[in-house]
């Protein structure tokens, strides 16, 4: 059973493209896969599914699974949102499903981030920063102060 590709919103086709590596070193990412992990992983964060409309038939085109470096995060994704075991099963009807989660996920993810480096013309300085920020942001949630610490 060949398994699903991952589609691409159409809308979002040009920021994909930007975001990959090209030959003269610019972008972040050296895959468009690579790219749509990152996607996802931030959409997944900040609860933001986004059902694909149009998909992207040319450059960049869907992507094989089988392109991803780890295909777990797909899995990971979807039963975090399901909630059911169910959707490892291997099957086409369940591998559809997993894979229309995590690229909903990733088109909520690239809408967050085109909206972060809307204008910028080097991505990859704004991404760091964006990277940076939220990690400090978590460090001063967890060292706040708490009363019940000192009972």
């Amino acid at each position: 059973m060949p398994l699903a590709r991952v589609q691409i919103s159409q809308d979002k086709a040009e920021l994909v493209k930007a975001l990959r590596a090209k030959e003269d070193g610019t972008g972040l990412f050296s895959t468009y896969a690579d790219v749509l992990t990152f996607a996802a992983a931030i959409g997944f964060k900040h609860k933001k599914k986004v059902p694909l409309g149009k998909f992207s038939r040319r450059d960049p085109d869907a992507v094989l699974q089988e392109q991803f470096r780890d295909r777990s995060i797909i899995d990971l994704i979807a039963i975090a949102e399901a909630n059911d075991p169910k959707i490892l099963t291997s099957d086409q009807e369940t591998d559809l499903q997993r894979v229309e989660i995590f690229q909903e996920y990733a088109n909520g993810g690239l809408e967050i981030l085109s909206k972060e480096l809307y204008g910028v013309k080097e991505p990859l300085e704004r991404t760091l920063l964006i990277l940076y920020l939220e990690k400090q942001r978590q460090q001063t949630d967890t060292e706040k102060f708490d009363l019940d610490q000192l009972f």
